[in-house]
């Protein structure tokens, strides 16, 4: 890994900014770390990455990206699917939409791994 210069990386990122956007970054310098317009922390080899795209010209719009905050998509968690599998002597069927019961949870994890698992204490 070569040493890298914060003077000479910063300056060669605000040249390539300003040729990308036409104003100045508003660089933030905190321990380490730089955020750059308000966006995400990031290492000074990650500015000297993000200097490079900028100079090839195909980072314009995927800088902007990065500097705002990213939305992950939502996830809603999917009901349990039924579970017919046999294995150490014990098939569990799931009929119901109400869920499982501790029980039953713990039957359905174990019998859906590769491997022969001991049920805990007090199940069963």
């Amino acid at each position: 890994m070569s040493k890298l210069d914060k003077t000479e990386v910063l300056s060669a990122f605000e040249a390539a900014y300003e040729a990308a956007n036409g104003k100045k970054p508003e660089i933030e310098a905190k321990s380490g770390w730089y955020s750059i317009d308000g966006g995400k922390n990031m290492r000074l080899a990650e500015v000297a990455a993000l200097t490079e795209e900028l100079t090839s010209g195909s980072a314009v719009a995927s800088e902007k990206t990065q500097t705002a905050p990213s939305k992950k998509p939502k996830t809603t968690k999917k009901a349990p699917q039924a579970v017919t599998k046999k294995s150490s002597g014990f098939t569990v069927v799931k009929a119901n939409d109400d869920g499982f019961k501790a029980e039953e949870l713990w039957i359905a994890e174990l019998a859906g791994k590769d491997h022969d698992c001991r049920l805990p204490r007090g199940v069963v």
